[in-house]
């Protein structure tokens, strides 16, 4: 019988969850035992060896489904009966340190979790949920901590003339992250998250983290599909992202520049009000980044994507992923 069957003080922790809660729904449709037999050697060994991978995934997509930190995430899993009911845990058991949750991700990789997402978003095609026939595919900034000032600070003392994308490397706090700019005068210092969106069931399909300094069009070739039209804006509109497209096979169905001649101004307010409503994958998302380096914010980004189309999928009413093993 599960920990969460068992009973204390006359109480069950099932009992204590409502039936229509949302990790209930969670808990049926991601098969976590299935997912997690190839990574049973990754937990972490400090102090809840008992528990295995299983339990550090839960904890990990609670995690970022409610946009926790790990001492956050330590007295959530403490306080909250739901998300113990969820990570299968005792009523009255301790919590795990807020350390174990970073010894996971580390344990975990950006390469394996992105394998976990490359099977979970195969496993969706597999039942029709991703089909590559319709696909919108836009970029969104993710700020880094700001420490701007104290590197600038840091290039002065160091004689630098300026502290630009060519000088960000040796002084900046996060050696990886640059300078980005969209439009004329909106600047970020940090990365780019580059997604691409099945447009009949508003799923991730695929999702890619780059420097801030890379433009759209550059990070496009990283979320282009295998076919299908794809709906993008102007800042696609250029000779690289119509190569991709042509060898691909897809149909281009981006907005042109102004300055093109194939520009038609009718058609391309067609394609914006059909592009609106997949703005929502990046409406509310915190473009705040927690993590230092361009692995760990690709690991940031793949874990959201995931936490996103289990929303999704819990929005669109699926009952359970069935997952493909090829």
């Amino acid at each position: 019988m599960k920990k969460r069957e068992q009973s204390s003080l006359f109480l069950t922790l099932d009992s204590l969850v409502p039936l229509d809660h949302p990790y209930r729904k969670l808990d049926q449709l991601l098969p976590f035992s299935d997912l997690s037999q190839s990574y049973q050697s990754l937990y972490s060994p400090n102090g809840r060896k008992e528990k295995g991978f299983e339990f550090a995934l839960r904890a990990l997509i609670i995690q970022f489904m409610e946009d926790l930190s790990d001492r956050e995430m330590e007295r959530y899993l403490q306080e909250n009966l739901a998300c113990k009911w969820f990570c299968d845990m005792h009523l009255g058991e301790k919590a795990p340190d807020h350390s174990y949750f970073g010894d996971f991700r580390k344990r975990l990789g950006t390469g394996r979790l992105m394998d976990i997402f490359t099977q979970v978003r195969n496993s969706l095609r597999g039942m029709g949920l991703i089909r590559e026939i319709f696909t919108f595919i836009d970029a969104s900034q993710l700020i880094s901590k700001l420490t701007t000032w104290d590197d600038r600070d840091r290039a002065i003392k160091e004689g630098l003339e300026q502290f630009n994308n060519e000088t960000a490397g040796k002084v900046a706090a996060d050696k990886q992250a640059r300078f980005g700019c969209k439009g004329k005068n909106k600047y970020w210092f940090g990365y780019k998250e580059h997604v691409s969106v099945d447009m009949q069931s508003g799923l991730i399909n695929k999702i890619a983290a780059t420097s801030a300094r890379v433009t759209d069009a550059q990070g496009f070739r990283h979320v282009c599909p295998n076919g299908g039209a794809v709906y993008a804006d102007k800042g696609y509109g250029l000779n690289p992202v119509k190569t991709v497209l042509k060898c691909k096979g897809c149909h281009d169905a981006t907005i042109k520049k102004n300055n093109m001649k194939e520009k038609n101004r009718d058609k391309d307010r067609w394609l914006s009000e059909i592009r609106a409503p997949y703005e929502r994958v990046f409406a509310h998302r915190n473009k705040k980044i927690r993590y230092r380096g361009l692995m760990k914010v690709q690991f940031q980004v793949d874990i959201r994507a995931l936490v996103f189309n289990l929303k999704r999928l819990m929005t669109l009413g699926v009952g359970r992923i069935t997952l493909c093993h090829t």
